[in-house]
């Protein structure tokens, strides 16, 4: 059956797709015929042309893929079959009463298209992943230089020795060497992904050498396509009006990726929390790039680089960076692709090739670019002192260029830098060297060993997969003035602050003009913790981290209104501290049930120790930090905000398993997962740097025993608990022993809500009494008295 998805079913609908084309393209003649509307602008023409540039490009995108090739590749050779190369010479009276010569009538596809290039170079932006250029940026240096030199001059060298007839003008040669130069020397960041994201190597460390190596080399090109730009609009090479070019770009990318950054963050964190009308977000994110792209076409460099400057600080928004990314993607890989790549298509003739000199010098120009861009990128490896092996999968790897090459090489067409025939051999150099990458490098990645520290650092990674922190991206921080709800401030910036993580402060008073006052307080406290847990980070791996970003609306305090307005924004997690959390009987106050009503997201409850007199004891590179484990995920959870709270301060953490006393049953299945769950807190431990001690208790009361465990010198307990639905909070019998009679700090790390309302849905759905999954209560029945 899996032979027959990639073999047959290709082939079929291929035939298929190639039969529903021509169909499409017959119906669409004919009407255009019967309505004689063979010149002039016509709406219908222009859905027709959209209707068969979608069809086609997509059918052929799906076959390719199938094959393990991008699929873009397939779009624009659907193009190429739906121009003069195919269509054109089957039927050419059909082809040109669909894709007309009339100027009037193209530009309208061809507006779209244009479109579709500054979307296609925002969400190339958005997948260019800085961070990563950071993390492997000493390697990246020699292989993007030589990477981009060597097929540079080969590309510049080679258009000194092309035919006059294959340039627009007899004067442009300068400028020609130029844009083919770059052409040549540019990689396709979003095909190198593709093919080493599916060869498991994302993670690796040669795999994360080429991918930032692509960017690098991608963002280096489009700055020198936009000044070759500059120049081509002039027709000469101007010295000052030059440098003027180079310092109004190098000016426009220090602004960019400086304030920026924060205004772009600003503005999308705006609209999110602001405006209730649909998509706003993905409306402020077009307005940035407009703006952006015009910016650079005043500085007289191309409006692509204002495009992908955008994308690339869209990317890097601490915000609805990955639900932003996946709703433009939709709209751009559905729409926008299909026609931009079928016109690139379009406007490529093959049958040019028939001519022998032209066929020659396109096999050259293959040659030449795929030697110069390997023997470039291969130098620069082993000059980083990478491996035989690993110098193969490099230069393999960057001679990629697809998208790329075919968005550059439609600029110079449209700047009229390219003539026909040069932008078809052009074209048809992208897609040899683009399907012939994907093969190579998985030969030349298959031959590379896995080295037993990058083998126990991709444990570690696997690890994060699993992680709770990790995940977290935007924090709500609900406190008082008292002692416990600084405290609570404090560990939400120990939290947050290794990553930056933007975090709103809702404070609660029992006077309005307290509110400031407060705020205030509860900011200067966040802020503290995450100076510690920023200073950490940078410390055990090395990494460079953002400032956290802190907000606390004016005259806005924490009541059940505000909180379930202020969750309509989106918070991963809520914490919160306050004085009067229980009642004088240790049951959950009245004034916290409705502060968390609002909120159905997961929770931090912190609790201050009971009893008169009880300080709360601050945490250091002395003090230990208890976690009550049971091998559920709530407990887990528990256990990675526990280490990310000891990994800031220099603590320790001691991971509890309390087994059940008196039980019959299978003792040693019981052992066995003790074992295991006590092997998998320590595991990730050592992932945070942290010292993990791990004991087992036989309990006959779970409270009781986490409680005189904490007693023995723990500064603060973590334990992880599931909510159960209703209107109340309802954590379980144990996690209320424990809040009711622990003389330490505890945090109860609640799972998300269960909505009452979902839960009757689904158990009407599937007939069952109580559809919540059983596993999500282990964490208390596991723990309650036998």
């Amino acid at each position: 059956m899996q032979t027959n998805n990639h073999g047959t079913l290709p082939v079929r609908g291929l035939i298929v797709l190639l039969g529903t084309a021509l169909a499409l393209a017959s119906a669409s003649a004919w009407g255009a015929e019967g309505a004689k509307i063979g010149s002039g602008a016509s709406e219908a023409m222009f859905v027709a042309q959209i209707l068969l540039l979608l069809v086609v490009g997509r059918g052929f995108g799906e076959i390719l893929e199938r094959f393990g090739q991008p699929a873009v590749m397939g779009q624009l050779i659907g193009g190429i079959l739906l121009g003069p190369s195919f269509f054109g010479w089957l039927w050419p009276s059909a082809q040109h009463l669909i894709f007309p010569s009339d100027p009037t009538q193209m530009s309208m596809i061809k507006a779209v298209g244009q479109v579709g290039i500054l979307m296609l170079l925002l969400l190339t932006g958005m997948e260019t992943d800085l961070r990563l250029v950071r993390r492997v940026g000493a390697a990246c240096v020699s292989i993007s230089t030589t990477g981009i030199l060597v097929p540079f001059a080969c590309g510049f060298a080679l258009a000194q020795v092309l035919p006059q007839s294959l340039l627009p003008e007899p004067d442009q040669r300068l400028v020609v060497g130029l844009f083919l130069g770059t052409a040549l020397s540019i990689s396709s960041v979003k095909i190198v992904a593709i093919i080493v994201r599916e060869m498991n190597f994302m993670r690796r460390d040669l795999g994360q050498v080429i991918v930032a190596s692509a960017i690098i080399e991608d963002t280096i090109g489009w700055v020198i396509i936009a000044m070759t730009f500059g120049i081509a609009t002039k027709g000469r090479l101007e010295p000052l009006s030059l440098i003027g070019t180079i310092g109004g770009v190098l000016l426009f990318m220090a602004f960019s990726l400086t304030l920026g950054r924060r205004i772009v963050f600003f503005l999308i964190r705006w609209a999110n929390d602001t405006l209730l009308s649909e998509y706003a977000v993905i409306t402020v994110i077009l307005v940035v790039m407009c703006v952006m792209a015009l910016i650079t076409d005043m500085l007289g460099v191309h409006t692509v680089l204002g495009a992908f400057v955008a994308g690339i600080l869209v990317g890097e928004s601490p915000i609805l960076s990955d639900r932003i990314e996946s709703q433009l993607r939709g709209v751009i890989t559905a729409l926008f692709m299909p026609i931009f790549f079928g016109i690139a298509g379009l406007e490529a003739d093959l049958t040019v090739l028939a001519s022998p000199q032209l066929a020659l010098l396109t096999v050259a120009l293959v040659i030449v670019a795929s030697v110069g861009k390997f023997s470039g990128a291969f130098a620069g490896s082993r000059m980083a002192r990478l491996s035989w092996k690993e110098a193969m999968a490099v230069g393999s790897a960057m001679n990629a260029r697809g998208s790329t090459e075919v968005i550059v090489a439609t600029i110079g067409l449209s700047m009229n830098i390219l003539s026909p025939n040069l932008f078809t051999m052009i074209v048809t150099m992208a897609v040899v060297t683009t399907l012939i990458m994907p093969p190579m490098l998985r030969w030349a990645l298959g031959r590379i060993p896995l080295g037993e520290k990058e083998k126990e650092r991709l444990e570690r990674e696997a690890l994060d997969e699993r992680g709770f922190v990790a995940k977290l991206q935007r924090l709500l921080l609900v406190a008082d003035k008292s002692p416990i709800g600084r405290y609570t401030a404090y560990l939400t910036g120990l939290l947050g602050g290794a990553k930056g993580m933007p975090t709103t402060v809702l404070p609660l008073t029992t006077a309005r003009n307290d509110i400031e006052t407060v705020a205030r307080e509860a900011l200067d406290a966040v802020k503290e913790g995450a100076g510690i847990s920023a200073a950490a980070t940078r410390e055990r791996e090395k990494l460079s981290v953002d400032k956290m970003q802190l907000s606390a609306p004016k005259e806005k305090e924490a009541t059940p209104e505000t909180i379930a307005d202020e969750a309509r924004k989106g918070y991963d997690l809520m914490l919160v501290g306050i004085d009067h959390a229980l009642t004088p009987k240790g049951a959950y106050s009245q004034k916290l049930n409705e502060l968390t009503s609002g909120f159905d997201g997961p929770l931090c409850l912190v609790f201050k120790p009971r009893g008169k007199g009880r300080n709360i004891p601050s945490i250091d590179d002395r003090s230990t930090i208890l976690v009550p484990v049971n091998g559920t995920e709530v407990s887990r959870r528990a256990a990675d905000v526990a280490f990310a709270i000891a990994r800031a301060n220099g603590a320790s953490v001691r991971a509890l398993y309390v087994s059940l006393a008196g039980k019959a049953g299978n003792a040693s299945l019981s052992h066995r997962h003790e074992e295991a769950t006590l092997k998998d807190i320590s595991d990730l431990g050592e992932r945070y740097g942290v010292p993990v001690r791990t004991d087992m208790r036989t309990r006959r009361g779970a409270a009781d025993s986490i409680c005189r465990e904490a007693a023995r010198g723990a500064a603060l307990v973590v334990m992880g608990v599931a909510q159960r639905s209703g209107k109340e909070l309802l954590l379980g019998d144990t996690a209320a022993g424990v809040v009711a009679n622990i003389t330490v700090p505890v945090a109860l790390v609640a799972a998300e809500r269960a909505r009452r309302d979902d839960t009757e849905a689904e158990a009407q759905r599937t007939g069952k009494a109580d559809s919540r999954d059983p596993r999500a209560e282990v964490t208390n029945a596991e723990n309650e008295p036998d």
